[in-house]
């Protein structure tokens, strides 16, 4: 096994440790451990991203990005080169009547039944720099 296989493998595990941390029903866990996992074979994970609020997770692959929901048992793929990130900084305190100081979305330009968006909502200034990071890591990965 090469070194690059290994890598992936790890991100993989990590990946799934970190679906296993979830407070998730038994059913959406052994979906995840099954099927996605399955799936996950062979593939080259680059990181992921996990809503602890719906279960829901994004796995970061090289050229495009899986978003697994568990909520529907379904997985969507989109390609990296239809995905985009917006960033909307509102801690000048100015036009932000529904408490939202910081807002980071991925998106794709796709139709609209096949549309991702992937949100990270900031109510709080402490919750700022872990979605600057994560925004950091998408920002990185899109642009590799």
């Amino acid at each position: 096994m090469s070194e690059d296989d290994e890598v992936a493998n790890l991100r993989v595990q990590e990946y799934l440790d970190d679906v296993s941390n979830l407070n998730l029903s038994t059913s959406k866990s052994q979906w995840y451990n099954v099927d996605v996992a399955t799936l996950l074979i062979n593939c080259k994970v680059v990181g992921h991203d996990i809503d602890e609020a719906t279960g829901a997770s994004l796995i970061f692959l090289e050229k495009s990005v899986l978003m697994c929901c568990c909520d529907s048992g379904k997985m969507h793929h989109y390609p990296k080169h239809l995905l985009h990130c917006f960033v909307d900084d509102k801690r000048d305190g100015h036009d932000n009547p529904d408490g939202v100081i910081f807002k980071a979305e991925l998106f794709s330009i796709s139709p609209s039944e096949e549309q991702l968006c992937w949100e990270e909502v900031c109510h709080s200034e402490i919750q700022v720099p872990n979605v600057q990071n994560k925004v950091s890591r998408w920002l990185g990965w899109l642009n590799s």
